[in-house]
Formats: C-alpha cells, structure tokens, sequence
C-alpha cells in the first residue's frame, strides 16, 4: 500500500531537512494520489536533477528522471506536465551534495 501523496511529501520534507537541506514544496497536489516531481539542486556545482514518480509493475513507487539537461529546461518540463495534471506536486530541494533524498528506487 503505497502512502497519500501528502504524507510521502512531508517525509522527503523531513529527511531533507535533518541532513540540512532546504526543501519547499512549489506546488500542492491532490492530498490522497497526486503525482510528485522532485527537483534536487546542487548549490555547490549549481546543477539540477529532476525526478518523477512512477509506479512499476507490481505497483511499487519508484523514480525516474523524465528530462535532463539545463534548470531552465527542467523548470519548461514542469510547466508542461502542470498543463497536463493539475493534482501534480512539485517539491524543490537545494543541498550542497545535490541530494534528492528519495528513498525509494531510482532508475538511473
């Protein structure tokens, strides 16, 4: 059973910021099944990550990044994807180490 959106949200939140992090959600989605977009910026090499969730085949949540490229690419990419879902969440991260804080699987 997976958890509500806003839960999973106020988690990545948490463990964001016991590691020092800054971690903002940007947008608010559907509280029970939204879809999150995790954005990692990396303050000290000034680089951006993006990370979608997904589901795998057993129903399992699990990441991948959608897009790469530059911040402003990434930021078009998540403009485009509010246009298509409007339960979207969006959460910001800006760690030293670029950090993403997921701890579900990652699809590289």
């Amino acid at each position: 059973m997976l958890l509500n959106s806003d839960l999973w949200v106020g988690a990545l939140i948490r463990r964001a910021q016991i590691e020092g992090a800054n971690a903002t959600v940007v947008r608010k989605g559907d509280m029970r099944a939204g879809t999150v977009i995790v954005k990692a910026y990396n303050t000290s090499e000034r680089t951006a990550h993006l990370y979608s969730e997904a589901f795998g085949s057993e129903g399992e949540r699990l990441w991948i990044q959608p897009v790469t490229g530059t911040e402003s690419e990434l930021d078009a990419y998540i403009e485009r994807q509010r246009g298509y879902d409007p339960d979207l969440w969006v959460v910001e991260i800006e760690d030293r180490q670029g950090r993403h804080f997921i701890v579900e699987k990652v699809q590289d």
